[in-house]
């Protein structure tokens, strides 16, 4: 590419980028182990992706799906770190149920307005 040569992001690519991170955050709860855990790091380098993507909505979905499941995982830790000993071997279940109730359908609203919104390609200049 010559300097003032421009490269488009299409619409398609745009909206497949901003579900990116949902279905992760769907994924992490649906099989938390190890998917939770190992979306934490890989949730950080979608992000860092995604964030500035060219198109501004894209970087608009995956900061909400990110206060989602960042949300989530620091509630985690204040829940888990003063539970009983025995809070997780008795209540593991409950937990993952809740964690799930909570981002699943957060997540899939945002796909679907992702879905419903009208998309447009975008120019990058380089």
């Amino acid at each position: 590419m010559t300097p003032t040569s421009k490269a488009v992001v299409t619409a398609e690519q745009a909206k497949k980028s901003a579900r990116i991170f949902h279905y992760g955050n769907i994924l992490a709860v649906v099989v938390p182990f190890p998917l939770f855990i190992l979306w934490f790091g890989g949730s950080m380098i979608t992000y860092a992706m995604l964030r500035h993507n060219p198109n501004p909505r894209v970087g608009h979905y995956t900061q909400i799906g990110a206060y989602y499941y960042y949300g989530l995982a620091g509630l985690l830790i204040p829940v888990l770190t003063f539970a009983p000993g025995d809070f997780f071997v008795k209540y593991w279940a409950h937990l993952w149920i809740l964690c799930a109730v909570i981002m699943i359908p957060l997540s899939v609203y945002q796909i679907l307005k992702i879905n419903r919104e009208q998309w447009y390609d975008t120019t990058v200049s380089h």
